[in-house]
């Protein structure tokens, strides 16, 4: 039987030389699943495999993007699925990793079939996002969707403004749109999660900091930071450095942030894979265990 491996596990965990390993053992290419290592501009701070690791193993969805293309969890879903067919033809296992739980939803489950939004809409919606600000916005959604209004991020723009876009494109509410139900996958799926002690995480996670900014972090921020009102910007490494080059806060301080909502976001991830009983969890070092796992599905799947 065709089957997908799934590698998740929260930020700084060590998927990516894990994946390495399991991909060279099955001799099969990775499938990224990282919704910011998809930008071709931000190599550094989304922590995306390097060039070195791309050529030991090819891998597919990094640096696909640019800053200013539209990109979304349902297009991801229908370019993974057209993907899919092509590598299970040359292999009949095929490896996807990634932290965006959306993402690893949407080929898991798939996602609810919300309509593309049109170019005039999505940059009249940014627009506003500018004039009016996220406030605004937020209180307009209670008003057209207060269904969704209950359970959005509201801290979140990308989230408020797609769910408005939706709204003012099709006269109907974002809410109707949601119906939740899981598709049905024509090949079989084993998820396996990585995870550390918690303060071990929290001492990579600060350490991978430390070594982002050596690399050149603040240079790529400095370099998109004209494109800072874009949502692929919208997140940790860039929006603490935005301040800290806007005189809002110091360097350390920036820094310091980083470590902290790194940190806050991989409680986040962690919190939302651990709902998933589906998932059989390993230490990244046992690596034998993986590997016996994995021949043992494969051996089940033949």
């Amino acid at each position: 039987m065709q089957t997908l491996f799934v590698v998740v596990g929260p930020t700084g965990v060590g998927k990516t030389e894990c994946c390495l390993d399991i991909a060279r053992h099955l001799q099969v290419p990775i499938i990224n699943a990282d919704s910011r290592q998809i930008f071709a501009e931000l190599p550094i701070g989304t922590a995306a495999p390097t060039p070195e690791q791309q050529q030991r193993v090819r891998h597919y969805f990094v640096g696909n993007h640019h800053l200013d293309d539209y990109y979304s969890a349902s297009l991801y879903e229908q370019d993974v699925l057209r993907l899919l067919p092509t590598l299970f033809s040359q292999h009949p296992v095929a490896l996807m990793t990634g932290g965006s739980m959306m993402y690893i939803d949407a080929v898991c489950k798939g996602i609810d079939d919300i309509p593309t939004i049109l170019p005039e809409i999505r940059e009249w919606m940014m627009t506003r996002l500018t004039q009016e600000g996220l406030p605004a916005l937020v209180e307009e959604l209670r008003e057209l969707d207060p269904e969704h209004y209950q359970i959005v991020d509201k801290n979140n723009p990308r989230r408020v403004v797609h769910a408005l876009e939706i709204c003012h494109q099709t006269g109907t509410t974002y809410s109707s749109f949601r119906t939740n139900s899981s598709k049905q996958r024509p090949f079989h799926i084993v998820k396996i999660g990585l995870n550390r002690e918690r303060e071990e995480l929290y001492d990579r996670i600060n350490r991978r900091v430390w070594l982002m900014m050596e690399q050149g972090l603040e240079k790529e921020a400095r370099n998109v930071f004209p494109q800072r009102h874009l949502n692929a910007l919208n997140t940790v490494g860039y929006k603490e450095l935005f301040a800290y080059f806007d005189g809002l806060i110091p360097r350390e301080e920036a820094i310091r942030q980083i470590q902290s909502n790194t940190r806050r976001y991989m409680r986040k991830q962690l919190t939302w894979f651990k709902k998933d009983e589906t998932i059989r969890w390993f230490h990244p070092q046992e690596y034998k265990d993986i590997i016996n796992y994995v021949d043992e599905i494969v051996g089940i799947s033949k």
